[in-house]
């Protein structure tokens, strides 16, 4: 795991308080700070006023009268903060008295802003550059910007346009400081974030929540791990919290702004929405050449980066000859990826343009050949010059997609696209990967995977990251998988999210009056019922009048029906209803979909504490944070956001040292380029496939297999059914005595019954207990574990969620009769 720290002390004057004026409109409450170190509780009141709710502008819980302190002191009731927010005159990496740093850090600059880089960074992964004195810009991650861009973009942050920090081709993190100024920028999806929490006066942020919850020493937000499982895609039940007390993300497109340590403000560098009234319209052709060079741009950005390989490739001492084994077999064996570049090529459009497009740029993609002396890329002809191509193939489910659930998600969902056709079967799409590999500078490979690789297996095998997310139940999985790719692998992921059309955006063309755009994506939703007459004929009705009560349905009036969906009991009374076999149609999803707001699959197995905490939370958002955007907009950022938010834990979790994964779909460019398309080219059956294969014209790539683009259902579902069914007595286990019964979130005894009704083939609903495994199994990892991320005689004394789960009022349900 990767991260970077830094924080910003607040400068004192003569009696030790900070003099710097701080702007009334961002002002924040912070818990006070004593003389003895950090501060043990933290509150504040952000612009987006995610708290107010739940607390007042003391510490949540506190009862110390020494808390009633002026909200707008950043000091606290006693005048200074004692506290080594700097390295005071010592070496770097030092340990001497009084100084706090992280662990394993390597510090960029240090002062009374110091800034520390943690984890296995590549040394072309940290670039620092210098325009004059007191201004400087790191940037972490893969960026496609020269020094010279870089200092172009500093000169213009230091004059307020930091959105220049964000315009480069590649995934990374800008961190700008001029002078006592730091701003720090997150990514349009938010795949690379950024939290920040008030520490000893001053301002901590990083690129990871857990290293500030052990500098805090935070304590668990049962609340917003609640809302997690409630609504994990609405903004309005998330807000800007994390699962730490205290800790608080910079929401996607903003950037946090500290000034002399004390004064933080959020500020939003992209428009949400067209600023000009009557702005022309954008041509269809002119947008899709914008992604198609923003895509390109991207995958170049990995191109041109330096190769890295690691120590074991190099290692002449191989161990033989092994029946049944080649030489990659040995080295994998070893451990380790293979050097050089390679992608996921599933035979779906996302993976297979990105593998196309790497293979296709100038340069030198990979290196799977060996030659006579047991290195790398020497002695064989067109070594170096080939791209490996990794296919996954689930052994143990027919029906299955190559890809698993990486390509874009579970089709049908709500994120899914509208075109309504039928499912591509497994074998259709190895197919086209085998005829997508027949590219000379491709090197096929086809990773096959039996029950050990099943959802669920394994799932003590993950790490600890840095949130929950369902990706943690399919984690061995996918290692499996990746464990035969390259040091730098593409996936798909985000390609679904990024350029198809929400459902929601049906509403957004009725605001638009828009109607004759609707009748290509609700024809092919009809053509989805074809097995039944009927039904297909009542689709365009009943598209329709979802997509006019949305249009017509105001912001606070959707979310407040969601709260009010949340506690009349209908969401926990689905959870033991009869599920339609292979899972709800792409209709009902889309129908399901066209809401302002809704709750997600985990609801139905929540308590009814839990639900209503989470319906306050919806209310308090419909009162205080009115939207300007429309459904359909607000609706696909959200589901961005959230695909990209499982993507970073997915990334932590499936981590394999030395290798890096790439998803060029998410970079900020082609999310920015993307969301240029118009709406009624977004709607089009195919939309998507159309649009990569577009951007593979001009790249080059003309020939494409017969059926390329077709979307394919995948059989996700039936191979999490196998999992749970195998790994029915683990989970039971599991949840004898759960950590989220003790959170007041779950009965332990309803999701027991759910696990042993569907390990024995019942038609429940299981979409769900994916987010309730992989929290119980965060929380479990999180309580275990020693120490903290910080050390030095100033280091916390407590780590993070020390308290652990704090008990709830147990709320009773009435479990339904089982068949029999």
């Amino acid at each position: 795991m990767r991260w970077l720290v830094g924080w910003s002390s607040a400068s004192a004057g003569s009696n030790g308080r900070n003099r710097t004026p701080r702007p009334e409109s961002h002002r924040q409450h912070t818990a006070p700070s004593g003389t003895a170190g950090p501060s043990r509780h933290a509150a504040y009141t952000d612009p987006y006023n995610s708290s107010a709710p739940y607390g007042s502008s003391t510490p949540h819980g506190s009862s110390d009268p020494c808390n009633s302190y002026d909200p707008y002191d950043s000091y606290g009731p006693y005048g200074h903060a004692a506290h080594t927010a700097h390295i005071p005159g010592c070496a770097s990496g030092s340990t001497a008295d009084g100084v706090l740093q992280p662990v394993g850090a390597q510090v960029l600059w240090d002062g009374p802003d110091p800034l520390w880089a943690v984890g296995d960074w590549r040394p072309d992964e940290i670039r620092v550059v210098e325009a004059e004195p007191g201004s400087r810009l790191a940037v972490f991650g893969c960026c496609g910007a020269s020094d010279e861009e870089l200092r172009a973009g500093l000169v213009a942050a230091r004059g307020g346009a930091f959105r220049h920090l964000t315009a480069w081709p590649g995934s990374y993190t800008a961190v700008a400081c001029v002078g006592r100024r730091i701003t720090i920028a997150a990514d349009l999806a938010g795949a690379r974030p950024v939290f920040h929490a008030p520490w000893a006066g001053g301002t901590a942020y990083a690129t990871a929540a857990l290293p500030l919850a052990d500098l805090i020493e935070a304590q668990l937000d049962v609340g917003h791990l609640a809302a997690l499982l409630a609504c994990p895609d609405s903004p309005e039940a998330l807000g800007d919290g994390t699962p730490y007390l205290g800790v608080r993300r910079v929401p996607p497109g903003h950037a946090l702004i500290v000034r002399d340590g004390g004064s933080r403000e959020i500020a939003g560098y992209e428009s949400s929405a067209s600023l000009v009234v009557g702005a022309p319209p954008v041509d269809p052709d002119a947008a899709v050449a914008g992604v198609r060079d923003a895509l390109v741009e991207a995958v170049r950005a990995r191109m041109t980066a330096p190769r890295h390989a690691a120590e074991h490739d190099f290692d002449v001492r191989d161990p033989g000859p092994v029946p049944g084994m080649g030489p990659a077999d040995r080295r994998a064996a070893r451990g380790g990826p293979a050097p050089g570049i390679g992608a996921d090529l599933s035979g779906g459009p996302a993976s297979g343009t990105l593998a196309l497009l790497a293979a296709g740029l100038p340069g030198m993609p990979g290196i799977v050949s060996s030659g006579p002396d047991g290195r790398y890329g020497t002695g064989a002809a067109g070594a170096g010059e080939r791209l490996l191509a990794v296919t996954y193939n689930d052994l143990t489910v027919r029906g299955s997609s190559p890809a698993g659930d990486l390509e874009g998600g579970p089709a049908g969902g709500p994120a899914g696209d509208l075109s309504g056709d039928p499912a591509g079967s497994k074998e259709a799409e190895l197919e086209r990967a085998r005829a997508l590999a027949e590219n000379p500078r491709l090197h096929h490979l086809v990773v096959t995977g039996d029950e050990a690789a099943l959802p669920y297996a394994d799932l003590t095998g993950s790490p600890l990251t840095d949130e929950p997310a369902p990706s943690l139940v399919t984690a061995e999985r996918h290692r499996h998988r990746l464990a035969a790719g390259s040091s730098d692998h593409f996936v798909g992921l985000g390609a679904r999210e990024v350029l198809d059309a929400h459902p929601a955006r049906l509403a957004d063309l009725l605001l638009d009056r828009r109607r004759r755009h609707l009748v290509r994506p609700v024809a092919a939703l009809a053509r989805s019922e074809g097995q039944t007459a009927g039904r297909s004929l009542l689709v365009p009705v009943t598209i329709y009048r979802a997509a006019r009560k949305l249009a017509r349905t105001s912001y606070r009036d959707g979310v407040e029906e969601t709260a009010a969906q949340l506690r009349d009991g209908t969401v926990a009374a689905a959870a033991f209803a009869p599920y339609r076999e292979g899972g709800e149609s792409a209709v009902d999803a889309s129908v399901a979909a066209l809401t302002w707001c809704r709750p997600g699959p985990a609801a139905r197995w929540l308590t009814g504490e839990a639900l209503a905490e989470v319906s306050l939370r919806l209310d308090v958002a419909a009162q205080a944070r009115p939207s300007v955007e429309r459904p359909g907009e607000r609706r696909a950022r959200a589901a961005l956001a959230r695909r990209a938010a499982d993507h970073r834990v997915f990334e932590q979790a499936v981590e394999i040292r030395n290798q890096r994964l790439h998803a060029p779909f998410l970079d900020n460019q082609v999310v920015r380029a993307s969301r240029a398309l118009p709406d009624a080219l977004r709607v089009r059956p195919g939309a998507r496939a159309s649009i990569l294969r577009a951007a593979l014209a001009g790249a080059g790539v003309h020939e494409l297999p017969p059926g390329w683009g077709t979307p394919s259902r995948t059989a996700h579902e039936a191979s999490l059914r196998a999992g749970i069914r195998l790994a029915a007595d683990e989970l039971t286990q599991l949840f004898q005595a759960p950590l989220l019964a003790d959170a007041g979130l779950v009965e332990a005894r309803v999701v027991r019954q759910a696990i042993q009704r569907i390990a024995k083939g019942e038609p429940l609903p299981l979409d769900g207990l994916a987010d309730l495994v992989s929290m119980e199994l965060w929380l479990g990892r999180l309580l275990a574990r020693r120490g903290t991320c910080w050390t030095g005689s100033a280091a916390p004394r407590r780590r993070a969620a020390a308290a652990g789960v704090t008990p709830a009022t147990r709320y009773e349900r009435t479990l339904p009769p089982g068949p029999g």
